[in-house]
Protein backbone atom coordinates (compact mmCIF):
# COMPACT_ATOMS: atom_id res chain seq x y z
CA UNK A 1 0.00 0.00 0.00
CA UNK A 2 2.91 2.34 0.74
CA UNK A 3 4.43 1.72 -2.69
CA UNK A 4 1.08 2.58 -4.30
CA UNK A 5 1.15 5.86 -2.34
CA UNK A 6 4.76 6.44 -3.36
CA UNK A 7 3.89 6.02 -7.05
CA UNK A 8 0.99 8.49 -6.96
CA UNK A 9 1.65 11.62 -9.06
CA UNK A 10 1.10 14.01 -6.15
CA UNK A 11 3.76 12.19 -4.08
CA UNK A 12 6.41 11.11 -6.60
CA UNK A 13 5.69 12.28 -10.17
CA UNK A 14 6.53 10.13 -13.20
CA UNK A 15 6.31 6.83 -11.31
CA UNK A 16 3.66 5.16 -13.42
CA UNK A 17 5.46 1.81 -13.38
CA UNK A 18 5.72 1.79 -9.57
CA UNK A 19 2.06 2.72 -9.27
CA UNK A 20 0.71 0.20 -11.78
CA UNK A 21 2.76 -2.81 -10.69
CA UNK A 22 2.13 -2.25 -7.00
CA UNK A 23 -1.51 -1.38 -7.69
CA UNK A 24 -1.95 -4.74 -9.46
CA UNK A 25 -0.20 -6.47 -6.55
CA UNK A 26 -2.50 -4.66 -4.12
CA UNK A 27 -5.54 -5.88 -6.09
CA UNK A 28 -4.26 -9.48 -6.12
CA UNK A 29 -3.64 -9.30 -2.36
CA UNK A 30 -7.20 -8.00 -1.89
CA UNK A 31 -8.50 -11.04 -3.81
CA UNK A 32 -6.37 -13.30 -1.62
CA UNK A 33 -7.79 -11.70 1.53
CA UNK A 34 -11.32 -12.01 0.17
CA UNK A 35 -10.76 -15.73 -0.40
CA UNK A 36 -9.36 -16.01 3.11
CA UNK A 37 -12.43 -14.27 4.55
CA UNK A 38 -14.79 -16.60 2.72
CA UNK A 39 -13.17 -19.80 3.98
CA UNK A 40 -11.77 -18.85 7.40
CA UNK A 41 -13.46 -19.26 10.76
CA UNK A 42 -15.07 -16.20 12.33
CA UNK A 43 -12.36 -15.82 15.01
CA UNK A 44 -9.61 -15.46 12.37
CA UNK A 45 -11.73 -13.10 10.29
CA UNK A 46 -12.13 -10.74 13.23
CA UNK A 47 -8.39 -10.81 13.89
CA UNK A 48 -7.56 -9.98 10.27
CA UNK A 49 -10.19 -7.21 10.18
CA UNK A 50 -8.48 -5.65 13.19
CA UNK A 51 -5.07 -5.83 11.51
CA UNK A 52 -6.47 -4.38 8.27
CA UNK A 53 -8.20 -1.58 10.17
CA UNK A 54 -4.91 -0.65 11.86
CA UNK A 55 -3.16 -0.82 8.47
CA UNK A 56 -5.73 1.48 6.86
CA UNK A 57 -5.52 3.96 9.76
CA UNK A 58 -1.72 3.98 9.43
CA UNK A 59 -1.89 4.45 5.64
CA UNK A 60 -4.46 7.22 6.02
CA UNK A 61 -2.29 8.96 8.60
CA UNK A 62 0.76 8.72 6.34
CA UNK A 63 -1.13 10.06 3.34
CA UNK A 64 -2.88 12.77 5.33
CA UNK A 65 0.37 13.82 7.00
CA UNK A 66 2.30 13.83 3.74
CA UNK A 67 -0.34 15.85 1.91
CA UNK A 68 -1.08 18.36 4.64
CA UNK A 69 2.39 18.71 6.16
CA UNK A 70 4.58 18.55 3.08
CA UNK A 71 3.73 20.95 0.31
CA UNK A 72 6.35 19.93 -2.25
CA UNK A 73 6.84 16.73 -4.19
CA UNK A 74 10.35 16.38 -2.79
CA UNK A 75 9.16 16.45 0.84
CA UNK A 76 6.27 14.05 0.13
CA UNK A 77 8.66 11.71 -1.67
CA UNK A 78 11.00 11.79 1.33
CA UNK A 79 8.27 11.04 3.89
CA UNK A 80 6.60 8.19 2.01
CA UNK A 81 9.91 6.97 0.55
CA UNK A 82 11.58 6.57 3.94
CA UNK A 83 8.61 4.52 5.18
CA UNK A 84 8.82 2.40 2.01
CA UNK A 85 12.51 1.79 2.70
CA UNK A 86 11.80 0.69 6.28
CA UNK A 87 8.88 -1.60 5.50
CA UNK A 88 10.36 -2.90 2.23
CA UNK A 89 13.58 -3.90 3.97
CA UNK A 90 11.60 -5.56 6.77
CA UNK A 91 9.57 -7.52 4.20
CA UNK A 92 12.76 -9.01 2.77
CA UNK A 93 14.37 -9.59 6.18
CA UNK A 94 11.52 -11.40 7.97
CA UNK A 95 11.96 -14.76 6.18
CA UNK A 96 15.51 -14.91 7.59
CA UNK A 97 14.03 -15.02 11.10
CA UNK A 98 13.08 -18.65 10.45
CA UNK A 99 16.71 -19.75 9.97
CA UNK A 100 15.60 -23.29 9.22
CA UNK A 101 15.59 -24.87 5.79
CA UNK A 102 12.69 -27.04 6.91
CA UNK A 103 10.38 -24.01 7.06
CA UNK A 104 12.09 -21.78 4.50
CA UNK A 105 10.34 -22.26 1.15
CA UNK A 106 12.86 -22.38 -1.67
CA UNK A 107 10.60 -20.75 -4.25
CA UNK A 108 9.74 -17.86 -1.91
CA UNK A 109 13.46 -17.17 -1.49
CA UNK A 110 14.07 -17.49 -5.23
CA UNK A 111 11.21 -15.18 -6.19
CA UNK A 112 12.25 -12.66 -3.52
CA UNK A 113 15.75 -12.68 -4.99
CA UNK A 114 14.48 -12.18 -8.55
CA UNK A 115 12.04 -9.47 -7.41
CA UNK A 116 14.82 -7.65 -5.59
CA UNK A 117 17.07 -7.85 -8.66
CA UNK A 118 14.37 -6.52 -11.00
CA UNK A 119 13.49 -3.56 -8.78
CA UNK A 120 17.16 -2.85 -8.13
CA UNK A 121 17.81 -2.70 -11.89
CA UNK A 122 14.80 -0.38 -12.33
CA UNK A 123 15.98 1.87 -9.50
CA UNK A 124 19.44 2.14 -11.07
CA UNK A 125 17.88 3.21 -14.36
CA UNK A 126 15.89 5.92 -12.58
CA UNK A 127 18.44 6.36 -9.76
CA UNK A 128 15.73 6.30 -7.12
CA UNK A 129 17.30 5.61 -3.73
CA UNK A 130 13.94 4.87 -2.12
CA UNK A 131 13.52 1.92 -4.46
CA UNK A 132 17.21 0.97 -4.57
CA UNK A 133 17.87 0.63 -0.84
CA UNK A 134 15.12 -1.85 0.17
CA UNK A 135 15.31 -3.87 -3.02
CA UNK A 136 19.11 -3.97 -3.16
CA UNK A 137 19.16 -5.11 0.46
CA UNK A 138 16.31 -7.47 -0.36
CA UNK A 139 18.24 -9.08 -3.19
CA UNK A 140 21.20 -9.56 -0.83
CA UNK A 141 19.03 -10.98 1.96
CA UNK A 142 17.27 -13.33 -0.44
CA UNK A 143 20.67 -14.42 -1.78
CA UNK A 144 21.66 -15.23 1.82
CA UNK A 145 18.47 -17.29 2.14
CA UNK A 146 19.30 -19.20 -1.03
CA UNK A 147 22.87 -19.81 0.12
CA UNK A 148 21.61 -21.09 3.49
CA UNK A 149 19.14 -23.28 1.69
CA UNK A 150 21.79 -24.87 -0.53
CA UNK A 151 24.20 -25.37 2.38
CA UNK A 152 21.70 -26.97 4.77
CA UNK A 153 18.89 -28.54 2.73
CA UNK A 154 20.52 -31.99 2.59
CA UNK A 155 21.32 -32.07 6.30
CA UNK A 156 17.91 -30.94 7.53
CA UNK A 157 15.51 -33.68 8.54
CA UNK A 158 12.21 -33.46 6.81
CA UNK A 159 8.88 -34.84 7.89
CA UNK A 160 7.83 -37.98 6.08
CA UNK A 161 5.53 -36.58 3.43
CA UNK A 162 4.76 -40.05 2.03
CA UNK A 163 2.54 -40.97 4.94
CA UNK A 164 -0.96 -42.08 4.14
CA UNK A 165 -3.23 -39.35 5.37
CA UNK A 166 -6.69 -40.35 6.46
CA UNK A 167 -9.64 -38.12 7.05
CA UNK A 168 -11.14 -38.34 10.51
CA UNK A 169 -14.28 -40.41 10.76
CA UNK A 170 -17.37 -38.37 11.50
CA UNK A 171 -20.09 -39.99 13.61
CA UNK A 172 -23.44 -38.34 14.16
CA UNK A 173 -24.18 -37.14 17.69
CA UNK A 174 -27.47 -39.04 17.75
CA UNK A 175 -29.01 -41.70 15.60
CA UNK A 176 -31.52 -40.20 13.15
CA UNK A 177 -35.13 -41.20 13.58
CA UNK A 178 -36.64 -42.88 10.50
CA UNK A 179 -39.58 -41.04 8.98
CA UNK A 180 -41.86 -44.08 9.48
CA UNK A 181 -41.52 -43.66 13.27
CA UNK A 182 -42.69 -40.02 13.21
CA UNK A 183 -46.35 -39.44 14.02
CA UNK A 184 -48.28 -36.32 13.20
CA UNK A 185 -51.07 -35.19 15.53
CA UNK A 186 -54.02 -33.07 14.48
Amino acid sequence: MLWVMYGRPFVHPNSVLVLTINGIGFFIEALYLLTFFIYSPRRLRLKIVGILAADLVFAGAVMGGALSGAHTHHKRTQIVGILCVIFGTAMYAFPLSIMSVKYMPFFLSLVSFLNGLCWTAYSLLRFDLHILIPNGLGALLAAVQLILYFIYYRTTSKDDTNQNLELPEVTPASTPVPLSAVTVEN
